[in-house]
């Protein structure tokens, strides 16, 4: 194995996030569209409120784990970069395959079209547009991507601020959310066609135990909305102090919303009947501000809410992304790496992929399609870190590793390295014939994923092979 030469910062980047925009950006990236949308397709998924609530416990102790593996690998290399540094530090020969495999992965699936789809979706949901067309929302989640990236380009300190604030939004719509949960369980607001607890008389009913691909994939889908407790890792470089800050923001930040999640997902239930959850899609916040205030001006601006919190995620994506995209132009890890080695254009390339995802596919249930082949290339990824990790711990003194801010138990690597095991190699097991896989065949999205790392691998060995 070739000899690790340890990171150092690059004199492009200019340390400017404190701590508040360091928590905005993971807090920004994890409140997206995931607790606003998925809820409904979880439950369906899963059958029951029961089973729903422990796949949304799973979800978060896998976050916890996922989240100590990389505070061990930020801290112990607090530059941009993210998963490149660590999979580097661990997968050193060949030298640069396993680098360019993690970049196709991040700059061809690392998107933001699912939020800006969602933001579309909520915002003519606002306006009260119920039943609107497919290409319609596409259309407007095509602008809201091209005004944050213009955003990013022309007024990048603005761009800062707004993801800073709409982190703070995004906190108190949660708790706007819970509130009104608890309102309705102590009888402050009374429902017309709910009984507060209808959906708790028996939370077991239903569930799809038996049914090993539902569960899988609904677990997959509660991993989505939980993503984004990474996203500070891929911008080390520009946060000041960040031994300190990361220490802090982290842990903190996926605490309030790991928390907030579960009492989201309460309160839904509360207000909300099983069945018009499961039939709800992406609109079962919106529906559940319905329930309690009716078809008012209160119902309209909730969801415009909402719709601001999609947006949030996507300015912070898109902040991250953009990097990580310019720090794979500098090390020659994708084509055309001399411009996108320009941060303008390395925005320009995440607006691109943004754009042809949202407008490739073929009518159909898109927001599932989309989020699936957002979050499945990446549970590759972390199994190898994981496994990374592991192997770092039980090789501390021949890869002289030790000497960090934050050390996490093999147990807890192991746990984060089984899960995304589990969640890459399910997907491709067939359904039963009752499971009803949507617009799009059940491998579409682990095909497709795993498709995109072997280009990475395919351009690895044709560059290796041009400077022989």
């Amino acid at each position: 194995m070739t000899e690790y030469t340890p990171l150092l910062p690059s004199n492009v980047h200019h340390p400017h996030l404190t701590l508040f925009p360091t928590m905005a950006l993971i807090i920004n990236k994890m409140i997206g569209t995931g607790i606003f949308s998925t809820p409904s397709l979880i439950l369906s998924l899963s059958g029951s409120i029961g089973l729903s609530l422990v796949l949304w416990v799973i979800g978060a102790l896998v976050t916890f784990s996922g989240l100590s593996v990389y505070l061990e690998f930020g801290l112990a290399m607090p530059v941009n970069g993210g998963e490149k540094n660590y999979l580097q530090r661990v997968y050193r020969s060949p030298r640069g395959l396993v680098e360019s495999i993690y970049a196709f992965q991040i700059v061809l699936l690392g998107f933001s079209s699912g939020n800006s789809y969602a933001f579309g979706r909520y915002l003519l949901f606002a306006l009260g547009k119920h039943e609107v067309s497919e290409w319609l929302n596409r259309l407007v989640g095509c602008a809201v991507i091209t005004v944050v990236i213009w955003l990013h380009i022309r007024h990048p300190y603005h761009g800062t601020r707004v993801f800073t604030v709409l982190g703070f939004i995004k906190v108190m719509i949660l708790l706007l959310v819970v509130m009104l949960g608890l309102l309705v369980l102590t009888g402050f607001i009374t429902l017309e066609d709910t009984a507060p607890n209808d959906n708790f008389k028996d939370i077991w009913s239903g569930s799809m135990t038996n049914n090993g691909y539902n569960v899988s994939v609904a677990l997959l889908q509660v991993i989505y909305s939980f993503k984004g407790w990474e996203n500070a890792n891929y911008v080390l470089s520009e946060i000041k102090d960040p031994h300190r800050t990361l220490k802090i923001a982290a842990p903190l930040s996926v605490a309030i919303a790991a928390l907030f999640y579960l009492l989201v997902i309460l309160s839904y239930y509360l207000v909300i009947p099983s069945q018009e959850i499961k039939d709800s899609g992406v609109l079962i916040a919106g529906i559940y501000f319905r329930k309690i205030f009716g078809d008012t001006f209160s119902s309209r601006v909730l969801p415009l809410f909402i719709s601001i919190s999609n947006l949030g995620n996507v300015l912070a994506v898109s902040f991250s992304h953009a990097r990580i995209n310019r720090e794979l132009a500098l090390e020659n890890l994708i084509p055309f790496a001399k411009c996108f080695s320009n941060l303008n254009y390395s925005l320009l390339l995440h607006w691109a992929v943004t754009v042809i995802v949202l407008v490739a596919p073929p009518n159909g249930d898109i927001y599932q399609l989309v989020i699936n082949l957002y979050s499945y290339p990446g549970t590759w990824i972390n199994a190898l870190v994981a496994g990374g990790l592991i192997y770092l711990h039980f090789n501390r003194e021949k890869e002289h590793w030790g000497n960090t801010d934050w050390r996490s138990h093999w147990t807890v690597c192991l746990v984060f390295l089984v899960s995304n095991l589990f969640l890459a190699l399910f997907p491709f097991v067939p359904p039963p014939q009752s499971y009803d896989s949507g617009s799009y065949p059940y491998y579409l999205f682990p095909v497709t994923g795993c498709s995109v790392l072997l280009m990475g691998a395919l351009y690895w060995c044709a560059m290796h092979r041009l400077s022989v």
